[in-house]
């Protein structure tokens, strides 16, 4: 895939999104946030550590007060060469040395912190040790929202990893089908996801017949048939940002009931994209998808939510599903990937990526949604 290549983010979208954070914390009632290495951490500061090991890095970030990182010494020399750094004040520490005390300078000792989920339990423990008198939640329980709404430059590299994914599905379906097996034809389509810039690809579903009733089902040697409904779900990292996206194709001529169950799914992918406006809360997006599937009796086979969020990882908040009241706002990106799954027999599900516009949704997946019908 040609085209222009993304400008890279600076130290000052950085420096813009860890104070953002760190106010967020804050007014969420906080002393602050500490991010171990993950996808948090790379997000707020660029920063990736060569190998994540038992010694400590963490990021803490509290209101009115500079962010530090907490790396150990000989990793500071590449924590300093980070498009963040600039933003950042760096505190090392030597094998030997209690990185819990060098990190206790920096906290409220009684105080209440949001902490990244990726955190290695022995350092959280380590934390408590040294400061019994604080305590911790996790982040995407305190601050779930907090990489949820892009801003302008995220936008455009979610819809290049969108149309990058758009790109490998059409060449998949020009390949043969029939007499391959289904972990095949999930190798063909990682080469085509790396083929059109994804530097990591996460996942490539191959269900087929009866293996498609069964969401997450990993790719196996099953020989393909003519006959048979095949998902498609696919997706991973382009320029550090998400794809995913799924299609049900068909091998040769569908039966009558095969595409009625297929139009029931596209137009119940269709009623939860025109449920995205901003201000409904997520879960009326699932609530118009599974009306839908409902309506046509195939509820009790509709059995997973209908979206979850995408960004620097593929599934993060917001969640559209059941109960979640969580309104939607323009720049939130989310799957609608509603489905029906008829045991021992076949899957369909229709997936793209929407984001939230100021008056309503906008596709980043834009191959056709019809059936089609492979080899």
């Amino acid at each position: 895939m040609t085209g222009t290549a993304p400008a890279p983010f600076t130290a000052d979208d950085h420096r813009a999104r860890m104070a953002r954070a760190a106010q967020a914390a804050a007014d969420a009632g906080l002393a602050g946030l500490l991010v171990a290495p993950g996808p948090d951490m790379v997000w707020l500061t660029g920063y990736t550590p060569t190998a994540v090991t038992e010694r400590l890095t963490l990021l803490v970030l509290t209101s009115g007060r500079d962010p530090v990182l907490v790396v150990p010494t000989l990793e500071a020399p590449d924590a300093a060469g980070a498009v963040g750094a600039p933003a950042l004040t760096l505190r090392d520490w030597t094998d030997g040395k209690d990185p819990y005390a060098v990190t206790a300078d920096l906290l409220d000792t009684s105080g209440r912190f949001g902490i990244s989920d990726n955190t290695w339990a022995m350092h959280l423990l380590g934390l408590q040790r040294t400061l019994p008198g604080t305590s911790y939640a996790s982040l995407t329980e305190a601050l779930p929202m907090l990489r949820a709404v892009k801003d302008p430059a995220e936008l455009r590299l979610l819809a290049a990893a969108g149309a990058a994914a758009d790109q490998a599905f059409e060449e998949i379906r020009k390949v043969r089908f029939a007499g391959r097996r289904e972990s095949e034809v999930g190798a063909d389509l990682a080469e085509l996801l790396r083929r059109s810039g994804h530097s990591q690809v996460d996942f490539t579903i191959v269900g087929s017949g009866p293996n498609g009733a069964n969401p997450h089902h990993e790719m196996g040697d099953r020989v393909i048939e003519r006959g048979d409904m095949v998902v498609l779900d696919f997706g991973g990292l382009k320029d550090g940002y998400g794809s995913d996206t799924t299609r049900t194709v068909h091998v040769g001529e569908p039966t009558d009931e095969e595409r009625r169950v297929h139009d029931i799914v596209r137009e119940a992918q269709e009623a939860g994209f025109r449920a995205v406006r901003p201000g409904a809360a997520c879960q009326e997006v699932d609530r118009a998808a599974r009306a839908v599937i409902a309506e046509a009796g195939y509820g009790e086979y509709f059995i997973h939510r209908t979206g979850h969020g995408i960004g620097v990882t593929t599934h993060e908040p917001p969640y559209m599903i059941e109960g979640e009241e969580q309104p939607l706002v323009p720049g939130m990106c989310f799957s609608v990937e509603p489905g029906i799954y008829l045991p021992g027999r076949f899957g369909v599900r229709i997936e793209d990526i929407v984001t939230v516009t100021e008056d309503g949704g906008r596709r980043l997946n834009d191959t056709t949604r019809e059936m089609v019908l492979v080899d």
